[in-house]
């Protein structure tokens, strides 16, 4: 994974700030947001509010040919480096947000959490800024100030909506241990607790802020979905939350598939099918995984922490972001059964060539549009990454800069040649604006625009 919001000028054209104001979907609500009394605490902070649209993600989306259509959405606010709390001339800071948020009269803003030290175990594209060794860093110069602005009176009556950290303990469950992809950085994060610590200080901070809702990321069914990684991974989420003086009280709720491609359903299979006497989960692209797609795997691990100690009612939401797939490549319905691999491939929506791949996909399309309560045990689709950010460059290493190979065309991952990445090619670096996706992700926007 990843990751993050896009940056623009400070100075933005007149449209974006109409086209944010009128905020578009199913997540809008009624009424103004109060001017100083916190809100009452609810089990659903997504239920009858207007929610806040980033004006520099509207105007990136706007000034693309047909990005008006969804330039209304709100998307959330990513704070990924210390310089983003107080902003750019670039970008706008944190209080540059929540005063644009109160001008709109929203009542809900989304902001993603994501600086750990050694974030994402020390990857080098996208590169965090924080060593292994500067959790202090973390605190006092990264959540103390995110707190301290949080819970200025100007803003006690928005409810704000806390990711944290995402993908940092998902990292820990599949990349340590006897995992073919374990890393010494990842391993070394997980020996000393780093993420553990991080979490928990961010979760007792952020939690004691009237209006504000702490969840955590329970990643996607692709990555996760399999009880040898869902076990260890519910074991930790447990742990982060009561590290550090944080207790399962600060966790409002889960959030799957982050900035990822997931679909929410596969219509036209599932993993438990027979094909010619061989079940589904057998095939090459499901590998032995019980899940398939999102709805279901968000459902079952809110049963698995429930049953570690969670509020059994904690609130769930999908990121739906990039993951609609739709387009000539869709298919229509299930494949004629003869190959098992065949069939699972010619009938899935997910049209990547490895459930795990994540970077700049080729295919994919928006998915369904912010909405609250969508169904049964889903409290909202959100977008958590605002469509068009760049997840990564698409460079190709010796060229003096920091590669990723998931963000390589043309590299081939471990254990999946021939499957390449199926990342899109000519990408910026991670977080700035990819032209070329963001008008892919229209192009194939499921359900269509």
């Amino acid at each position: 994974m990843r990751r993050s919001g896009c940056g623009s000028a400070r100075v933005r054209p007149v449209l974006a700030v109409a086209v944010s104001v009128l905020v578009a979907g199913a997540l809008v609500g009624a009424g103004p947001a109060g001017a100083a009394d916190p809100p009452d605490r609810v089990d659903n902070p997504y239920a009858g509010a207007r929610v806040y649209v980033n004006p520099e993600w509207a105007d990136r989306a706007a000034a693309e040919p047909g990005g008006h259509v969804v330039a209304g959405q709100p998307t959330a606010v990513w704070l990924d480096r210390i310089a983003a709390i107080e902003g750019t001339d670039e970008a706008m800071g944190l209080r540059e947000h929540l005063d644009a948020a109160v001008a709109q009269r929203a009542e809900l803003v989304q902001l993603t959490i994501y600086n750990l030290p050694a974030r994402d175990c020390g990857r080098r594209a996208p590169q965090g800024e924080l060593s292994i060794e500067e959790i202090v860093r973390y605190r006092a110069e990264f959540i103390d100030p995110i707190v301290e602005i949080l819970a200025a009176p100007r803003y006690a009556s928005l409810r704000i909506v806390a990711f944290v950290e995402p993908n940092s303990l998902a990292n820990l469950v599949v990349n340590t241990g006897s995992r073919y992809t374990a890393t010494p950085a990842c391993e070394a994060v997980l020996a000393r607790g780093t993420y553990l610590y991080g979490i928990g200080y961010a979760l007792a901070r952020l939690g004691a802020v009237p209006g504000v809702y702490p969840y955590l990321d329970i990643s996607h069914h692709g990555e996760l979905g399999w009880p040898d990684n869902s076990g260890p991974m519910t074991a930790l989420l447990l742990q982060a939350a009561t590290t550090a003086g944080s207790t399962v009280a600060n966790v409002h709720g889960f959030v799957a598939n982050t900035a990822n491609y997931s679909v929410l359903r596969e219509e036209y299979f599932r993993a438990d099918d027979v094909v010619n006497g061989q079940p589904v989960h057998l095939s090459k692209w499901v590998d032995w995984n019980p899940f398939v797609d999102e709805v279901p795997y968000a459902r079952h691990m809110r049963e698995l922490l429930a049953g570690r100690g969670f509020s059994p009612e904690a609130s769930v939401l999908v990121d739906t972001s990039r993951n609609g797939w739709g387009g000539p490549a869709r298919p229509t319905g299930p494949a004629t059964r003869h190959d098992l691999n065949q069939y699972v491939d010619s009938s899935r929506i997910d049209r990547r060539a490895l459930v795990g791949n994540w970077c700049n996909q080729a295919g994919s399309g928006l998915g369904q549009r912010p909405a609250t309560e969508p169904e049964p045990g889903i409290d909202a689709y959100v977008w958590v990454k605002p469509p068009g950010g760049s997840d990564g460059a698409s460079g190709q290493p010796g060229l003096g800069q920091p590669y990723e190979p998931m963000c390589d065309p043309y590299y081939n991952p471990p254990r999946g040649s021939p499957y390449p990445t199926g990342a899109l090619p000519g990408a910026p670096p991670f977080g700035e604006w990819f032209p070329a996706h963001f008008r892919q992700l229209l192009a194939n926007a499921w359900p269509p625009l």
